[in-house]
């Protein structure tokens, strides 16, 4: 049954060929670029674009693609994922675990002519140009277990300005919970003044992601949404329409808020950067 012929034409391009083209895919450049386009590869190959676009199909080979990824140095890596993703995972008795950070450097942008409204047909269009009205500094908090958002403004990205978000925090958080802040490596979150007023009040508890681990902190997904439905094509004339636009997107947030869901366990996540330490160290670079 093995011998009978099959149905279509028989096949033009050999073992050969297709090994050549996965090794030139992955060894070599073109001489003009970074990487391989079809187009390239089949002038190189001489096979054609169709049957270089099936090869690289078949093998999951994308030139054109590339990603970024930063590893970590902190030395405290493993302990700091640990004790966050616990406190995702199964967090305290009697306390708030709040996700904060600041998105700062927000700027009000106006396009110097009249945005073109989408119409049949035709993909909403803007000027490549715009005219800036200022910026301003977001400093959020967001509840893990509820995916509430507690946002406030200032003009300036200090530790005084943190300072005072945490005056905010104390007040909006009933006085019987404790509060778990989750917060970065940045030097505003560090300084002796934070510090004072930290030992002033014993209910905050302080979390910090590891160095390079910002994705460890859920508000910056909130932050990622606010900037792709709020941010990245609005009009703004002034700094207070971009405030008003996001205070409205924190309200409609918390209208009905969803948290996001932390699913991985910190062995998960630590044997997933073993895995890809392993592979960056076998690639031959």
């Amino acid at each position: 049954m093995l011998d009978e012929p099959r149905p279509g034409a028989p096949r033009k391009i050999t073992d050969a060929e297709v090994e050549r083209v996965i090794a030139l895919t992955l060894e070599r450049t073109p001489r003009d670029a970074t990487h391989w386009s079809t187009r390239a590869m089949a002038t190189r190959s001489g096979l054609s674009q169709t049957a270089v676009s099936r090869i690289w199909r078949a093998f999951g080979l994308q030139p054109h693609r590339s990603k970024t990824f930063k590893l970590s140095k902190d030395p405290l890596f493993i302990d700091k994922v640990r004790d966050i993703v616990g406190l995702y995972l199964d967090p305290p008795d009697k306390a708030l675990v709040l996700c904060v950070d600041e998105k700062s450097q927000i700027q009000a942008l106006d396009r110097t002519q009249p945005v073109l409204p989408m119409r049949p047909g035709q993909v909403e269009r803007r000027t490549h140009d715009y005219t800036r009205h200022g910026t301003t500094t977001l400093f959020a908090a967001l509840d893990a277990k509820s995916g509430e958002i507690l946002g406030e403004f200032h003009q300036r990205h200090r530790a005084r300005e943190f300072r005072q978000f945490l005056v905010t925090i104390d007040a909006a958080v009933p006085a019987e919970l404790d509060i778990h802040l989750i917060v970065d490596n940045a030097s505003t979150h560090k300084t002796p003044s934070i510090h004072r007023w930290l030992v002033r009040h014993p209910r905050f508890h302080v979390h910090f992601t590891p160095t390079s681990g910002s994705w460890m902190n859920l508000v910056e997904r909130w932050f990622a949404a606010l900037t792709e439905k709020q941010l990245r094509r609005g009009v703004h004339r002034s700094t207070r329409e971009l405030e008003a636009a996001i205070r409205r997107y924190i309200d409609i947030t918390n209208e009905r808020p969803k948290p996001f869901r932390w699913t991985k366990t910190a062995d998960e996540i630590l044997a997933s950067v073993e895995r890809f330490c392993h592979r960056i160290s076998n690639s031959g670079h």
